[in-house]
């Protein structure tokens, strides 16, 4: 597990200031292993530790220190009946407030979080040599006093608007990929299955069109709303800030109609030919897992292109 800073970053974009919870340290049987983290905001989190009394236990404590813009928190927890909870081992927890500053100040590849003050002992040193030479496997490690962590490289972008069938096998098949940062946005927590990803973010919004303004520069956007007055105003307003790309899913006669409405919005042909519609491999079917598939192609095609190209060019 490690360090995910483009999620962090886009849940700060849209909720300020989250607490980052991590299980630093598991002894015997647990519900998730070490490294395993959520965020934690006013109103919301995503991500899971494990359910039960363990994650209501650290949301509270992630709230107080919201509250209070308290320093990190580490606590430790058996896992027995006080919990309720009968994985019979135990864990130690670190609690984190996280906001941009402390995002822009993190290293980039190997993190360490001082959680009784002094100075850092040897040991932490010659481990964080360790890691960042390659000379001994990267993963979370609680050491004297400090937590240490791998930071995962910069992930590329990709917003999904729209919880239904298809986006939800769009995010079955694309979340696994490796480097890639989803933020998955629909009009309510209802419209979401009940696990979702780590390393997906849940982002609801009563209107997604405002929202999407929220988004990187560089991020993907794929379209796949229940209404198509929605799937519209997102088209409109993607096409008024810079995107890496915008595809929309629909058939000919849909996209037809959209291209004629955005027209009549301002948009130039140039403008509206940014847009990729129909998504996917239309050879392959209407099923939603048929879609994901040839959605995930096309994305995994565009960045070995795009890598290519960069190495051509270095």
């Amino acid at each position: 597990m490690t360090i995910r800073p483009d999620e962090i970053a886009a849940a700060i974009t849209v909720h300020g200031p989250v607490v980052r919870v991590v299980m630093a340290d598991v002894k015997g049987s647990s519900p998730r292993e070490a490294g395993t983290a959520m965020l934690v905001w006013e109103g919301g989190q995503s991500g899971t530790i494990g359910g039960g009394a363990l994650e209501l236990q650290a949301a509270q404590t992630a709230h107080v220190l919201l509250r209070d813009n308290a320093p990190p928190r580490l606590e430790r927890f058996a896992l027995g009946p006080s919990l309720g909870q009968c994985c019979g081992g135990a864990v130690t927890l670190v609690s984190e407030v996280w906001d941009k500053a402390k995002l822009d100040a993190l290293p980039q590849q190997t993190r360490a979080l001082n959680l009784r003050g002094g100075d850092m002992p040897l040991s932490v040193r010659r481990a964080l040599a360790q890691a960042r030479n390659g000379a001994a496997p990267t993963g979370t490690l609680l050491m004297d006093g400090w937590l240490i962590e791998p930071v995962a490289p910069p992930a590329s972008p990709l917003w999904i608007y729209g919880a239904g069938h298809v986006g939800r096998a769009l995010v079955n098949v694309l979340a696994p990929l490796p480097d890639l940062a989803i933020t998955w946005v629909d009009t309510g927590a209802d419209r979401y299955p009940n696990t979702i990803p780590a390393n997906v973010t849940q982002l609801v919004a009563t209107d997604p069109a405002l929202v999407c303004a929220h988004a990187p520069q560089d991020a993907q956007h794929l379209i796949l709303t229940y209404s198509h007055a929605l799937d519209l105003d997102l088209c409109h307003q993607l096409l008024l800030r810079p995107a890496a790309g915008i595809g929309l899913i629909g058939s000919k006669s849909k996209w037809a109609r959209f291209r004629n409405r955005l027209t009549a919005l301002g948009h130039s042909a140039a403008q509206i030919n940014r847009i990729q519609c129909p998504i996917g491999d239309p050879s392959l079917g209407k099923h939603p897992q048929a879609i994901a598939v040839g959605v995930a192609s096309a994305l995994l095609s565009s960045r070995i292109a795009h890598s290519a190209a960069k190495d051509a060019t270095a």
